[in-house]
């Protein structure tokens, strides 16, 4: 990456955190000065002369840059590790902010947990990773995954699965290759893990290049099913995912009996 994505990048991420452009960008190039007058700072960002002085008014309200008041006055950027983590504790309480004002907001009606029958559709890894780990959290009788791509093996989920093992749940773990079971079985010593060897988990011949990525299974009524392009690039991006609550028949037991068929016993620590 280029010092000139580099910067681009950091800018953007300033504004995804809550600034506003000029802001993001005058705190960028005060970055790359030990300190600097506006002039300095409007000639590296480009941020209008007259609008840098705004900026900087709003960066120190936020305790992000230090003013020295000489003639004409100097800035500098606080120290990287206070300024991320001063917008960090920002992120964190916005959330919580959010989180309370959601909850007083919510006003609909808990449905009885047996009777609830519901399909839905995500779209991205990011979206597809967070509804597999709270359902994961949420487990109270059991968990059985099925990883097909290597890449949704993120320290995150491991965590989580980690926690999961520690209570009294039945864990099953299926991987369709080696890496896979190898770093279940290294990780979590504790679980059931099991290697499948299922075709059409990962496209029959003559289909189009799409396959299932992952299969969650909870307390035999929650399931999560994602599919992606292995060729693709972006394929982590481009992940789909169906998930369905309230299939006490049908569809989990179809499915349910589909994986079984084909997995066979890797590690079991209770043998």
């Amino acid at each position: 990456m280029t010092q000139d994505e580099t910067i681009q990048k950091a800018t953007e991420l300033l504004q995804d955190l809550g600034l506003q452009e000029y802001e993001a960008r005058c705190f960028v190039a005060l970055n790359q000065l030990p300190s600097g007058t506006a002039k300095e700072i409007h000639e590296i960002s480009g941020v209008p002369r007259t609008r840098v002085y705004d900026a900087i008014r709003v960066l120190e309200t936020e305790g992000l840059v230090e003013v020295q008041h000489s003639n004409p006055q100097v800035y500098r950027a606080v120290d990287i590790d206070e300024a991320t983590q001063t917008l960090r504790r920002k992120y964190t309480n916005r959330i919580e902010t959010l989180e309370t004002h959601l909850k007083n907001t919510d006003v609909r009606k808990t449905e009885e947990k047996d009777h609830v029958q519901e399909v839905w559709s995500l779209s991205g890894n990011d979206a597809i990773e967070s509804r597999m780990l709270e359902l994961i959290d949420g487990a109270e009788s059991e968990i059985a995954l099925v990883v097909v791509d290597e890449a949704i093996l993120s320290e995150t989920l491991f965590d989580e699965l980690a926690e999961a093992a520690k209570s009294d749940l039945s864990i099953l773990l299926g991987g369709k290759t080696d890496a896979i079971t190898d770093r279940f079985g290294s990780e979590l010593p504790t679980v059931r893990i099991f290697e499948t060897s299922l075709d059409w988990l990962t496209g029959m011949p003559g289909e189009e290049a799409v396959a299932v990525s992952r299969i969650l299974l909870v307390d035999r009524e929650v399931l999560l099913i994602g599919s992606y392009y292995p060729d693709d690039n972006e394929a982590k991006a481009k992940e789909q995912a169906v998930f369905a609550r309230g299939l006490e028949n049908g569809i989990v037991v179809l499915l349910r009996r589909l994986i079984t068929m084909g997995l066979s016993t890797v590690g079991d620590p209770t043998d």
